[in-house]
C-alpha cells in the first residue's frame, strides 16, 4: 500500500494544497503540578496541589488543526464558534501558534463558553480532567454565522474534515442544520474529499466520508444495544450506505478496515504499524484523520490514505503526557523503521 516514493509524494505535495476544517475547536490546557511542593491548605487541610507551568494548545477540531500543520499543510482554514470568554483569548493566541492558520473563520459568540479541556499533570500522572462545554442549543444565528462561512470556505479548500466533538445535540458546531449543509455540498461535488468524525452521531452524516471507531460504529447501527467489544458485532455496512462515501473504520491495534458503498459487504483491512513501550492514544484518532486526508489530496487511493492515516498514527501515541503530531522528518523514519527500507 505505501511505499517511500508515495510518502515522499503525499510531503511533497500537501505544501500547496488547503484544509478546510469544520467543527468544535477546544483549548487544551495542561496544567503541570510538581508533586514536590506539594503543600496542605491551611483552609481545608487538603493538599493544594502547586502549579509551576500552564501549556495550551488548540484541541479537539484544533488537534487535527495541530497535525495538519506538522504534517506541513500549505493552508488550513478552520470554521468555528467560540466563547468570548478568557478560554477563547487564549485559545486564539495557541492559534496563532500554528503556522499555515487563517483564523478568520473562528468566531466569538457573546454568552458562549469556550469549550476545554484542563488536564492536571501530576509530575507524569495525568489526574481527572476537567470540562467546560456548552450544553444548551447552538442559537440559530450561531448556525447562520456557520453556514455562512461553511459556503465561502467551501470553494477554497482541497479537502474537508467535520469534527463534531460535542455529546450533547445540537449543543455545538456540527449542528442537524450544519450536517444537511454539509449533505447538499458532497452530493453537488462528489470529487472533493470529506471526512467525518463524530462521537455520537456518525451515522447522520450523507455524502461525505465517515471516520467511525468500533463503538462510535456499533452504538450508530445498533442503537440501545450494549457493545461487548467483539468484532463480530461490528457492521460498517449501513454506515457505508447510509453516507454513500467511503467508511474509515478504526480499531487501534487491528488497524483500521476500509468500506466502499460500492461494495459494503465487502471490507479491505489495513493493517496497523504496531509500536512497543508506552503509549497515549490521546489525539490518536484526530491525528489519523490528518494523515489521511493529507494522502487524499495528494491523489492516493483510499487504501493508501488509510495506511498514511495508521503510519501517523503510529507516531503520535507515542508521545506521552500531549497530544502529539508527526513531522514529515518523524514519518520517514518511521517508514523505514516499519518497512525495513535503508538511506535517506
Amino acid at each position: 500500500m505505501l511505499t517511500a516514493d508515495l510518502i515522499d509524494h503525499i510531503l511533497a505535495a500537501i505544501p500547496h494544497r488547503t484544509v478546510g476544517l469544520l467543527g468544535d475547536l477546544f483549548l487544551d490546557r495542561y496544567l503541570d503540578i510538581d508533586p514536590a511542593r506539594d503543600e496542605p491548605s491551611v483552609e481545608t487541610g487538603l493538599t493544594a496541589y502547586q502549579v509551576t507551568g500552564v501549556r495550551s494548545y488548540p484541541g479537539a477540531l484544533g488537534t487535527v488543526l495541530n497535525n495538519l500543520a506538522a504534517l506541513g499543510v500549505g493552508r488550513i482554514v478552520p470554521v468555528s464558534a467560540i466563547g468570548d470568554d478568557g478560554e477563547g483569548y487564549e485559545l486564539r493566541q495557541a492559534l496563532a501558534a500554528v503556522p499555515a492558520v487563517d483564523p478568520a473563520g473562528v468566531f466569538a459568540v457573546p454568552g458562549r463558553r469556550t469549550p476545554t479541556y484542563t488536564k492536571p499533570m501530576y509530575g507524569a500522572k495525568e489526574l481527572n480532567r476537567l470540562d467546560i462545554k456548552n450544553r444548551a442549543p447552538t442559537p440559530a444565528a450561531v448556525e447562520d454565522r456557520v453556514l455562512e462561512l461553511l459556503d465561502a470556505v467551501w470553494p477554497r479548500v482541497d479537502a474537508l474534515i467535520v469534527l463534531d466533538q460535542v455529546s450533547e445535540e445540537d449543543c455545538g458546531v456540527v449542528t442537524a442544520r450544519v450536517r444537511g449543509r454539509l449533505a447538499e455540498l458532497g452530493e453537488r461535488e462528489p470529487a472533493k474529499f470529506v471526512l467525518a468524525d463524530s462521537r455520537e452521531r456518525i451515522g447522520r452524516f450523507r455524502n461525505v466520508c465517515i471516520k467511525p471507531n468500533m463503538g462510535e460504529c456499533f452504538n450508530a447501527v445498533r442503537p440501545g444495544e450494549v457493545w461487548q467489544g467483539s468484532l463480530k458485532h461490528i457492521q460498517p455496512e449501513p454506515l457505508a450506505r447510509g453516507a454513500g462515501r467511503h467508511v474509515f473504520l478504526t480499531g487501534g491495534q487491528d488497524g483500521m478496515w476500509l468500506v466502499d458503498p460500492a461494495s459494503p459487504a465487502e471490507c479491505t483491512t489495513v493493517p496497523a504499524y504496531l509500536v512497543s513501550g508506552p503509549i497515549d492514544v490521546c489525539g490518536a484518532g484526530d491525528s489519523c484523520s490528518a494523515g489521511i486526508a493529507s494522502a487524499m489530496m495528494a491523489g492516493a487511493t483510499h487504501e493508501q490514505a488509510a495506511a498514511f492515516g495508521n503510519l501517523v498514527a503510529s507516531i503520535t501515541i507515542q508521545q506521552i503526557g500531549v497530544t502529539g503530531t508527526a513531522t514529515p522528518e518523524q514519518v520517514r523514519a518511521r517508514w523505514r523503521e516499519v518497512s525495513g527500507e535503508r538511506g535517506a
